[in-house]
């Protein structure tokens, strides 16, 4: 199992820490493009975070995966197979499970990863987690999501190194840099960093267990359902300090809300949440 250097752990706590805003009722609330504009363009591609950001989007979310030769790549499953043509291209190599880890980044850089999407979107490619902090580098916030921890122990990929070395490279963690292109880290392992603890168990937003998740995180992001049930446990996080967010709001869900938008601005301002992931960033309702 891999341990964070403490060096590293500062600069994680320091990327979160200064791109969270104080949590409160009343305030700007955070629009996050999930997996960039991903219910008009396909996910994880430059389309998808290029629209997001026409879109207004104050973050735009990477899911980070790693190649065989340890390079971040902005993709959300494991496997190549849901969004790209590598049965195709590959012949099956996997038999239909190809892990990207199995894969090097030339490899994935043959696939296609927007003809799944629609027709238009033929040639699209896999970014590199460079290349998409290139693209939405002082335009928008970085909101990555380190995948799968579990698998890459298994496999001695230490993808927080790959993480946090990126970060220094660019200079993300520095004040100049967040002033303009905050980031905040998510992830559902309560083990690794101080981040946004992702959650969809109901239990994590009890009282006290919401006071043990304010010892090692700066927020809980519940799914929206728990929220639903769980009204009163925006205040009980506030009152914790704990920003909360919620995920993930699309207008293809059938709900009992006439449109995403009156959905998102349920949670934002009757609820009071801090900030939500959508697929439809036009559809944010701000006031």
């Amino acid at each position: 199992m891999f341990t964070l250097s403490r060096s590293a752990a500062v600069i994680m706590l320091a990327l979160v820490v200064a791109a969270l805003p104080a949590p409160r009722a009343e305030g700007p609330k955070q629009l996050i493009a999930h997996r960039g504009a991903s219910a008009y363009a396909p996910e994880h591609t430059v389309a998808s975070y290029t629209l997001a950001m026409q879109q207004k989007a104050d973050f735009v979310e990477p899911d980070l995966a790693v190649t065989k030769d340890n390079v971040l790549i902005c993709l959300h499953d494991d496997t190549l197979d849901r969004t790209t043509n590598v049965a195709e291209v590959f012949g099956g190599r996997r038999g239909g499970n190809a892990l990207a880890n199995d894969f090097t980044i030339d490899e994935i850089k043959r696939l296609d990863a927007g003809k799944w999407f629609k027709p238009e979107f033929t040639g699209a490619r896999v970014p590199t987690f460079q290349e998409m902090i290139d693209l939405v580098r002082g335009k928008a916030g970085l909101y990555p999501e380190l995948k799968s921890p579990e698998l890459y122990k298994s496999r001695n990929v230490d993808q927080v190194k790959l993480f946090v070395d990126l970060v220094r490279k660019n200079g993300l963690e520095k004040p100049e840099s967040l002033r303009t292109t905050p980031v905040i880290i998510q992830s559902f392992d309560e083990t690794a960093i101080p981040r946004v603890l992702l959650t969809s168990n109901d239990a994590d937003v009890a009282t006290a267990r919401l006071r043990e998740v304010a010892t090692f995180a700066t927020g809980i992001a519940p799914e929206k359902a728990i929220l639903a049930r769980h009204p009163g446990m925006v205040a009980a996080a506030h009152n914790l300090r704990l920003t909360v967010t919620s995920w993930t709001f699309r207008a293809d869900d059938k709900t009992s809300f006439p449109t995403v938008r009156d959905e998102m601005a349920h949670y934002l301002y009757t609820l009071g949440i801090d900030a939500l992931f959508t697929n439809n960033p036009d559809q944010f309702p701000r006031r």
